[in-house]
């Protein structure tokens, strides 16, 4: 039976109080059962490849124009705030980034539950749905190379799954590409990007894949970042595939996706639950920043990281920085959110560059960077970087 007593009824009240002030406090009870199961079963679904592509199409802007082809990162320094990132507590979340296949070895830092690719060219979108393509099939790092250079792993001289990176490389520096295994394989990625991926692609979005595609066929390892028909690559200029996938962190440990199996694994397994999400965008433009924003919002998503490369550099010459800034105000994050952002070697070097690197790579936090925004610090781009920035202790 009930007690409709007058204490006991103050008794509930009291109740009721302290849940209010609890609520008020921003303090939270401990998480019911139901929702922490919702929460793990969120960290390993899918996105429906419906939704993966509806993604791209409603986030993306028109195609815009940038100067260079990116097929690689030209950053040599990328890996220099891994341990930094760790220290800081930067993972999980969303990941935010630009540009080419190094994003894909912060996201096996970070390990992030979902990641978009704003890049203001439609062909790095292009570009991106080649690696998810391949990324589809490649069981490990050497089926992904195998697979993006056109090069079979044939013969006893193949590496296998467990082969170091310097014997897989060397393998495919001598590999051949024949024509018959670069038609299947265009054939074979254009069919899984329209039927898996749900994603259609027009006249010039197949002319844009084959050009990308035949580039890496074309030039292997030493594929680079290239001006026009100009690449650069070699000692002093540009680094290569082979470069980057060599590189090593401040302590000397290599640290490419493709240099290790663990990092590989992630990157494939988000990739193939359709969480990396690459969207055609320019920075400062009107929609696509802002929508990821939005969407990560909505979704119950804080950015962990917002890779920049060194964008910003633009924005300050084109005078949209402001712009920038109010897409960034759209993004939430929290205090341990940070940016990741190139330097390039250009007159003096940043005090956080590293000799014989073409790039220092350095943090801010993003909070601290809308504050001084506000409060008008950056009067120019040497002064973003100058300013309350974050980078590694050289030993």
């Amino acid at each position: 039976m009930a007690d409709s007593s007058p204490l006991h009824r103050k008794s509930w009240r009291n109740v009721l109080l302290l849940i209010v002030g609890v609520s008020a406090l921003g303090l939270q009870a401990p998480t019911p059962p139901a929702r922490e199961a919702r929460l793990a079963a969120e960290e390993t679904a899918s996105l429906p490849a419906a939704e993966f592509s509806r993604l791209i199409q409603n986030l993306s802007e028109e195609d815009g124009y940038f100067r260079s082809d990116n097929f690689t990162s030209n950053e040599t320094s990328y890996l220099h705030v891994v341990d930094l990132l760790r220290e800081l507590h930067v993972s999980g979340g969303a990941y935010v980034g630009v540009g080419p296949e190094q994003n894909f070895t912060y996201i096996a830092k970070i390990r992030p539950r979902i990641a978009f690719i704003v890049d203001i060219r439609r062909q790095a979108m292009i570009q991106h749905l080649l690696y998810k393509a391949i990324f589809e099939t490649a069981d490990t790092r050497t089926e992904f190379l195998a697979g993006l250079l056109c090069r079979p792993l044939a013969g006893e001289h193949a590496p296998g799954a467990d082969a170091a990176t310097a014997d897989v490389l060397g393998y495919f520096e001598q590999a051949p590409s024949p024509e018959d295994v670069y038609v299947a394989n265009l054939a074979r990625v254009r069919k899984t990007i329209q039927e898996r991926f749900r994603f259609a692609l027009s006249e010039n979005d197949s002319e844009r894949l084959d050009n990308v595609y035949s580039a890496f066929r074309k030039e292997g390892l030493m594929i680079s970042f290239r001006f026009g028909t100009m690449s650069w690559s070699g000692p002093g200029g540009f680094p290569t595939l082979k470069d980057l996938i060599l590189e090593q962190d401040l302590q000397g440990r290599p640290g490419n996706f493709l240099a290790n199996d663990d990092d590989y694994r992630f990157v494939r397994d988000l990739q193939r639950r359709n969480r990396v999400i690459p969207v055609v965008g320019d920075f400062a433009g009107r929609k696509a920043l802002g929508a990821v924003g939005d969407y990560l919002r909505k979704n119950g998503y804080t950015v962990s990281a917002f890779y920049t490369s060194n964008l910003e550099q633009f924005l300050f010459q084109n005078r949209v920085f402001g712009s920038f800034v109010d897409n960034v105000r759209r993004l939430p994050i929290d205090d341990a959110s940070v940016f990741i952002r190139a330097v390039p070697l250009r007159g003096q070097p940043h005090p956080a560059h590293v000799p014989g690197n073409r790039t220092a790579t350095i943090l801010q936090k993003i909070r601290v960077f809308l504050r001084d925004y506000d409060e008008g610090v950056y009067r120019d781009y040497w002064n973003l970087l100058m300013t309350h920035y974050i980078a590694a202790e050289v030993r």
